[in-house]
Formats: C-alpha cells, structure tokens, sequence
C-alpha cells in the first residue's frame, strides 16, 4: 500500500497533527550566528524535521536548512538529542502542502520504481585521481573508477560506512554502496559537464 499523507491543515502548533516520513538526504543548515555545517535529514513531516549532526544549537534557536529534493526550511529548534535536533518549520499552508507532495513522493519512489536521478550518461575524466575527505577530517587520495552527474564510483585504500559524508575534490556527497575495493558516492547536487572539468582538470 501506498504512503499517504493527510491534508494539511490550517498552521497550526501542535506539529503532531503531521504525519512524519522516514527519508534519507543530504543538507546544510545555517544557525543564527550565520555558521553552516553538514547534515543528514532522518524524518520530516510538513510541520517538523529531524536532523542529524554533531551539532548542539540552543532550544528555540532559528535555523535555516537546506535538504536535498526538498529546498530551502526555515524554523526553530524545539529539543536536541544524541546526534542531532528536531525543529518545527515555519511555513505558509502552500509551502506545507507542496512539502506534504514532496515527501509523498519521496516515501513513494522506490515502491513505485520510479526512475532515479542519478540514471546520467557516463564520464571517463582526463585525471582520475582526486582527494577524499571525509566528514571526520580523514582524508585519501582516491581515484575515480567510474563518473556521472550524479555520483561516482572510486578506489580506495579504506571502505567507509554507506552513509557517511564526504567531500570529493569540492563536491559533497556520502556513501551510498561499497563495492570492491571501494565506494560509490551519491553527489548532494547534480553537477553539471563544466563543474566536472573543473574538479578533474
């Protein structure tokens, strides 16, 4: 059976009126202070967002996210907990219900076997070898087996967790499958031919 969502109602502060959807994406968020870092989105319904990070902003703080398929969030946190924070969003009842499709879609895709993104045409770059870093400051010099778009594919002396956040040469990403020898990596945004020849020379 299909995920579903309820309409959405008028804005409203009881955030348990929505209906939360387990998701996966990559994100940045922006604290009052302007600082950026990192993050992983877990769960988000219209009202509400998890977000995993190591950072501890203050109850109440506003934050400006950026998830992956989704866009720009603004809100304000309401509690912390271990290795992350739950904030309720502040939004128009339009930008609600377009958040409500969203995340339908999202919850939907892989029982509808819908296409992915990151089905692009294959790129054999001029220099494969680029350096990896990972989010907790481990870095490696790599090279890159296969290369799209989307994503890439590289050899590497170690194998970390599907998952884990990275930087490849400028370009986030994490972890999305280990394969011998090596990882494939789901870029945070789809990159375009010139950006490419920028990082691979």
């Amino acid at each position: 059976m299909l995920n579903t969502l309820p309409s959405v109602p008028a804005v409203t502060d009881d955030r348990r009126r929505y209906k939360r959807v387990r998701i996966d994406l990559l994100g940045r968020f922006m604290l009052e202070d302007q600082r950026e870092f990192p993050c992983r989105v877990e769960n988000m319904s219209p009202g509400d967002v998890a977000v995993i990070t190591p950072v501890e902003p203050r109850d109440g703080e506003r934050v400006i996210l950026y998830a992956d398929q989704i866009g720009r969030l603004e809100g304000s946190v309401v509690r912390n907990f271990n290795g992350g924070f739950a904030m309720v969003l502040q939004a128009t009842e339009r930008k609600r219900q377009k958040l409500a499709a969203q995340l339908v879609w999202l919850a939907n895709r892989s029982e509808l076997a819908l296409p992915e993104d990151r089905r692009h045409e294959r790129i054999q770059p001029r220099n494969p070898v680029i350096r990896m870093v990972l989010d907790d400051g481990r870095a490696y010099e790599v090279r890159i087996i296969d290369l799209s778009l989307s994503g890439a594919a590289v050899h590497c002396a170690v194998r970390p967790a599907i998952g884990t956040g990275l930087v490849l040469g400028t370009m986030r990403g994490r972890v999305v499958r280990q394969i011998e020898d090596g990882v494939a990596i789901e870029f945070a945004s789809l990159q375009t031919r010139e950006s490419l020849d920028q990082q691979l020379g």
